[in-house]
């Protein structure tokens, strides 16, 4: 029920030929596509992969791909970046409102080599090299950073980093993670979930600058990750700190605490409800998947030992509850590089090249030809790569792309 091929779309004003596209082999986008988040030209949904139409001379220059609320960010090995998808709040960059269906250069950055990008529900933000952080789109919970609950539809920087160093940064649904180059973890944004740290009162629901989160004075911190109302740091140790909306147990967490201390973690993903986790080349989920679960014969691509039961309901309406800590079966003979989580699917790539997928599949984000959920991984058929491949999840859609 694909379309075959997506016209290419029109050079970018200004930016020559160098911008054409094509119909790539290299970067491929599933699911939902309303707000031209596939980036393939269109509007639509599509359940199976569609070519993402990236500039050309973006061929092996991609560094990394961020999915949001209904957006995504491209960023180059060089520092360019590009936006597309939902703009209703600015979050493309473009000092425009619009929804744009295929990659756009941000202009408005090309003075700057950014080295971090991140895409939160309906806000984006970029780090430079040189530590400076900018950040667009909706601020009506303080998730900009700028002191004022404004949105803004071009780049703005954060003032408050402007002596600091910004290392990364990670975007979560109305909230803000930024960690600096001293070590320090800083939040801001909304704070009703205990997202961006400890709050000194119950009547504060939003921060709008930037606050220290206590709690690693001791540790060195090697990346930080938000998504929905959850947030969470990995320190040098592999030890996984998750604070903001319970993901175990009952109680919310406004203080990081460390969870699950045996592991070794190399890699984390957030959801809305659950986390992936790599450890020692095994993947464990926490939390739980929302999908109704009913009896349906085995997919011949599933990974390891399929159950009798398979997640196939779109109503996405009820709710099976994995234990506190599942494990994840992979691939013989393969070895699990990168994961990936949006809103309630997950996927992973294997040092193959080869892309999988499971969880919610309401709008074919899976990339499995159809809108079934899936409860343990499933083969994406997208031509393997003998390079380095990344895959990213927003709200509904998933995109993979070979990287740098």
């Amino acid at each position: 029920m694909e379309a075959a091929a997506v016209a290419a779309a029109a050079p970018e004003e200004g930016r020559g030929e160098e911008d054409e596209v094509e119909e790539a082999e290299w970067a491929w986008s599933w699911g939902a596509g309303t707000d031209g988040q596939l980036g393939n030209g269109g509007f639509d949904d599509h359940h199976l992969p569609q070519p993402l139409l990236l500039p050309i001379r973006c061929r092996g220059r991609v560094s990394l791909v961020a999915g949001g609320g209904a957006h995504a960010i491209a960023l180059t090995s060089d520092g360019e970046v590009f936006t597309w998808g939902r703009g209703t709040h600015g979050q493309l960059g473009h000092g425009n409102l619009d929804n744009i269906p295929h990659p756009k250069f941000v202009k408005f950055l090309e003075n700057h080599i950014v080295t971090c990008v991140s895409a939160g529900w309906n806000h984006s933000g970029f780090a430079t090299d040189s530590g400076q952080l900018f950040m667009c789109g909706d601020g009506s919970f303080g998730q900009l950073g700028t002191g004022d609950n404004h949105s803004r539809s071009l780049p703005f920087e954060v003032a408050h980093f402007t002596t600091r160093h910004v290392e990364k940064l990670a975007l979560g649904m109305r909230h803000s993670l930024v960690l600096l180059k001293d070590n320090s973890v800083y939040g801001f944004g909304s704070a009703r979930r205990g997202q961006v740290g400890k709050c000194t009162s119950r009547n504060e629901k939003s921060h709008n600058v930037p606050r220290l989160i206590d709690g690693f004075a001791d540790v060195k911190i090697v990346n930080i990750y938000a998504n929905g109302d959850h947030s969470a740091a990995l320190d040098e140790y592999g030890h996984l700190y998750i604070w903001g909306r319970a993901l175990i147990g009952e109680h919310d967490n406004d203080q990081p605490r460390v969870v699950l201390p045996s592991l070794s973690i190399s890699e984390v993903a957030l959801g809305w409800h659950h986390a992936v986790v790599l450890s020692a080349g095994e993947l464990f989920t926490i939390g739980v998947y929302r999908h109704q679960i009913c009896d349906i014969p085995v997919r011949r691509n599933v990974v390891g030992h399929q159950p009798n039961t398979n997640a196939t309901s779109s109503s996405h309406n009820g709710s099976s509850s994995l234990s506190a800590l599942e494990k994840i079966p992979c691939v013989d003979g393969e070895q699990v590089v990168q994961i990936a989580s949006g809103t309630e699917h997950s996927a992973f790539v294997t040092d193959k090249g080869t892309v999988f997928t499971w969880g919610w599949g309401e709008h074919g984000q899976l990339g499995l030809g159809d809108t079934s959920d899936q409860v343990v991984p499933q083969r994406v058929k997208v031509a393997v790569s003998p390079g380095s491949r990344g895959v990213c999840c927003g709200s509904g859609f998933t995109i993979a792309v070979d990287l740098a």
